[in-house]
C-alpha cells in the first residue's frame, strides 16, 4: 500500500478547499484523509453536491427508485472471487430452479412491484452464461432465443408493455451493436466498471483473475459504446477489493473522462465490498467506514456537482447512512418494497419510512425518480435530446413530472411499444435525420464547419486529449475537479 504523508493530504486538501483543479496524486492523498482531515474533505465534498442540487433545480433533494430486482439468470461466465450472486446449472437444478426465469415469472415480479408502486425493474444477470454453460444455451435455444440479451430485449418489451415498469438493464458486457438493439426496450442501463486496476485482472488470486468480463479496457470500451450511443448509463466503482488508493484515484479518474466525452454518464455508485461466506474473499475485511467516506468525497470532488453520486443503503447501517450524506452522495439508488438484493440478500433494504427519516435529519429530502435521472427525462421530453429512443418515450412520460422526477403517486400501465405517431421524424432532433436522401444534394454547408461543431463531439477538451492519446484510463487531469465557476454560480442563486 502507499505512504502518503499526513502533509500530502493537507496540502491536496487545502487546495480542495480553495475549488482547484486535484490531479490523480492529489486524489490519491485524499483518500488517505482521516479524522479531522476526513471531516473537512467531506465538507467540501458536500458544499459540491449541495451547489449541484442547486443548479439543477432541486435543492436539498436526495432521490430513489422504487424499484423491482428480475435476476433473469444466476449463471455467469466469470469467476469472481466475492460473488454470491451467481450459482451453476447443478446448483440451480437442487434447489429446483431453471437456468433462467420463466416469461411468466418475470411478468409476476413485475406485476406485483407495479401494483406497490414500482416504477423500476431492474433486470440483473450474470455474462453471457451460454458461452460457459451448454444448459443455458439449451434453455435459450429450446424458447427460440439465439442468446440472452435476445430473451432480455423479449422480455424487456413485455414487461413495458403489460406493466408500464421501466427496464433498467445490467446485463455486464455488451458490444455496441447489442446496446443498440437493448436500447428501444430500455431508458437506461448499467455496467459497474470496479476498477481499472488490471493488477486485480491478471495476477491468480486476485479478485478478478479468470473472469474476462472483468477486464477493465473491455469495460471502459463498453462506457464508451454506451455514450456514442447516447444510453443513459450507470456505473461505478467498487471499494475494497484490493485495490490501490492509486487504483481506486485511477478508477474515478476513468469514469470522469467518460462523462465528460460524452455526457451519458448519468450516475456513479460507489460501493463498498462485503465479504460473504462461501466465497475466495470470504476472509477478506469489509471496507471500513473512514475509507467509504473518503472514497465516496473524493469521487464528488473530482466528479463535479453535475453528476449523481450514489452509495446502496442496504450496505451500510442507518447510522453509516448519515455519514454517506455528508461525504456528498446525493441518491440511494434502488429501493424495493417486494424483492430482496439478490447481489446481497444478507443486506435487506431499509423502509422508505427509515430512509426519508435519515436524510431528513441531514437537513435533505427524500424524493423518488425514475430509472433514468431527471436530467435525461427532461433533456428527452422537453429539448429533443437522443437520452431515449422514440419507443419508449411515451412510458417514461408516462411516469415523470415536469421536472423529470417521478410524478408523486403515479402508478405504472403498460402501454404498447412501437413506433410513435407520426414516425420517427415526429418525434424532434432526438430521433435523429430522416430526410438525408432529399437533402443531401440540396442543402450543403454554406460554411467552413457544422453550427454545432464544439459541443457535437462532447466534451472538446477530452476530444482533444484523445486525439493525443491522453485518456486511456483517464489518469491525465483536465482544467478543473469540481467545475468551479458552476459551483460558485449555484452558491450565489442559493444564498
Amino acid at each position: 500500500m502507499e505512504t502518503i504523508t499526513p502533509q500530502q493530504v493537507r496540502r491536496a486538501l487545502a487546495r480542495a478547499e480553495r475549488g482547484a483543479a486535484l490531479d490523480p496524486a492529489e486524489a490519491t492523498a485524499l483518500l488517505a484523509a482521516r479524522g479531522e482531515d476526513l471531516d473537512r474533505l467531506c465538507a467540501v465534498a458536500a458544499r459540491v453536491r449541495d451547489a449541484g442540487l442547486v443548479a439543477a433545480g432541486r435543492p436539498g433533494v436526495v432521490t430513489y427508485s422504487p424499484k423491482v430486482f428480475v435476476p433473469v439468470t444466476r449463471l455467469c461466465r466469470d469467476r469472481c472471487h466475492y460473488c454470491t450472486f451467481v450459482d451453476t446449472p447443478g446448483q440451480a437444478a437442487r434447489d429446483g430452479r431453471a437456468p433462467y426465469l420463466s416469461p411468466d415469472e418475470i411478468l409476476a415480479i413485475a406485476t406485483e412491484g407495479a401494483e406497490l408502486g414500482c416504477l423500476e425493474a431492474l433486470f440483473t444477470l450474470g455474462d453471457r452464461p451460454e458461452e460457459r454453460w451448454p444448459e443455458a444455451q439449451e434453455w435459450l435455444e429450446s424458447r427460440g432465443y439465439d442468446s440472452t440479451l435476445a430473451y432480455v430485449r423479449a422480455m424487456a418489451v413485455r414487461v413495458l408493455e403489460e406493466t408500464g415498469l421501466l427496464p433498467h438493464l445490467n446485463p455486464g458486457v455488451m458490444s455496441w451493436e447489442e446496446m443498440n438493439r437493448l436500447k428501444p426496450v430500455a431508458p437506461s442501463m448499467g455496467m459497474m466498471l470496479e476498477t481499472t486496476s488490471r493488477r486485480l485482472f491478471e495476477t491468480k488470486g486476485e479478485a478478478h483473475f479468470g473472469s474476462p468480463d472483468k477486464d477493465p479496457e473491455v469495460r471502459l470500451r463498453v462506457l464508451e459504446d454506451a455514450g456514442r450511443l447516447s444510453v443513459p448509463f450507470t456505473s461505478g466503482l467498487l471499494v475494497g477489493i484490493g485495490e490501490t488508493l492509486a487504483e481506486r484515484a485511477d478508477t474515478v479518474f476513468a469514469l470522469r473522462a467518460n462523462a465528460r466525452r460524452y455526457g451519458a454518464l448519468q450516475e456513479v455508485i460507489v460501493q463498498n465490498f462485503r465479504a460473504k461466506p462461501d466465497t475466495a474473499m470470504r476472509h477478506a475485511d469489509d471496507l471500513p467506514l473512514a475509507d467509504y467516506r473518503a472514497t465516496i468525497a473524493v469521487t464528488r470532488i473530482v466528479l463535479g456537482p453535475r453528476m449523481r453520486v450514489q452509495a446502496p443503503p442496504n450496505l451500510v447501517s442507518l447510522e453509516e447512512c448519515t455519514a454517506l450524506l455528508g461525504a456528498g452522495i446525493d441518491d440511494w439508488g434502488g429501493v424495493s418494497p417486494l424483492t430482496p438484493d439478490h447481489v446481497n440478500p444478507e443486506r435487506p433494504w431499509p423502509s422508505l419510512e427509515r430512509l426519508r427519516s435519515v436524510t431528513e435529519a441531514s437537513g435533505l429530502r427524500l424524493a423518488a425518480r425514475l430509472t433514468v435521472h431527471p436530467e435525461y427525462v427532461a433533456g428527452s421530453l422537453q429539448r429533443g435530446e437522443p437520452w431515449l429512443d422514440p419507443r419508449v418515450s411515451a412510458h417514461v412520460a408516462a411516469l415523470a413530472d415536469q421536472a423529470g422526477l417521478a410524478r408523486p403517486g403515479v402508478r405504472p400501465v403498460g402501454l404498447p411499444w412501437q413506433e410513435p405517431d407520426g414516425g420517427f421524424a415526429a418525434h424532434g432532433a432526438g430521433a435523429g435525420r430522416t430526410d438525408l436522401h432529399t437533402s443531401i444534394d440540396t442543402a450543403g454547408r454554406t460554411a467552413d464547419r457544422r453550427a454545432d461543431f464544439d459541443t457535437v463531439y462532447g466534451d472538446w477538451d477530452e476530444v482533444r486529449a484523445a486525439a493525443a492519446g491522453g485518456f486511456e484510463t483517464g489518469a491525465s487531469a483536465p482544467s478543473s475537479t469540481t467545475d468551479v465557476p458552476v459551483v460558485e454560480e449555484a452558491e450565489e442563486r442559493g444564498r
